[in-house]
């Protein structure tokens, strides 16, 4: 056999040696039969209660086991059922704040935007008068402009007339 060939049966052997799911088992059945002295009579009624008794003392032993593992398992659920409400209820007020805050970021938006549009038809309709003003002023400058250039035409020919 070669070096590869022993590693191998060695793994083997060591891997059976030791089982991959080892039972753990909560009590160790005492599987030797009763001494029965030599020379006695063997009373079979009494070997059958004796066998009677311990297995009703392994069943008890087997059944208080699986009832404190099954209360220790509904213990452990009620714990995880109370971290979920709780999470549950952290959760909403997280988003109950988190819905308020972006009510009010929204509604500062709003107002904002309100503000801002309310600043601009201000400002828009302070040009609009100013543009009228300066439009009206312009006419009637222009009216007089126009009425003095007029004057001023008739007073140089009047002038030159003369001279």
């Amino acid at each position: 056999m070669s070096d590869t060939e022993e590693a191998t049966y060695e793994d083997i052997r060591r891997l059976n040696a030791f089982p991959r799911f080892p039972f753990r088992s909560t009590f160790v059945p005492g599987l030797a039969p009763p001494k029965i002295p030599d020379g006695e009579k063997v009373d079979f009624d009494d070997i059958h209660r004796k066998r009677m008794e311990k297995d009703l003392t392994e069943l008890h032993t087997l059944i208080e086991a699986h009832f404190e593992k099954r209360k220790k398992e509904e213990e452990e659920l009620i714990v995880l059922t109370d971290r979920i409400e709780k999470r549950r209820s952290e959760r909403a007020e997280q988003m109950k704040i988190r819905a308020e805050r972006e009510r009010e970021r929204q509604a500062k938006l709003a107002e904002e935007k309100a503000r801002k549009e309310e600043e601009e038809a201000k400002k828009k309709a302070d040009d609009d008068a100013r543009k009228k003003m300066i439009l009206s002023n312009l006419s009637f400058t222009g009216y007089k402009v126009m009425n003095l250039q007029a004057v001023q035409k008739t007073i140089f020919t009047d002038i030159q007339h003369d001279v």
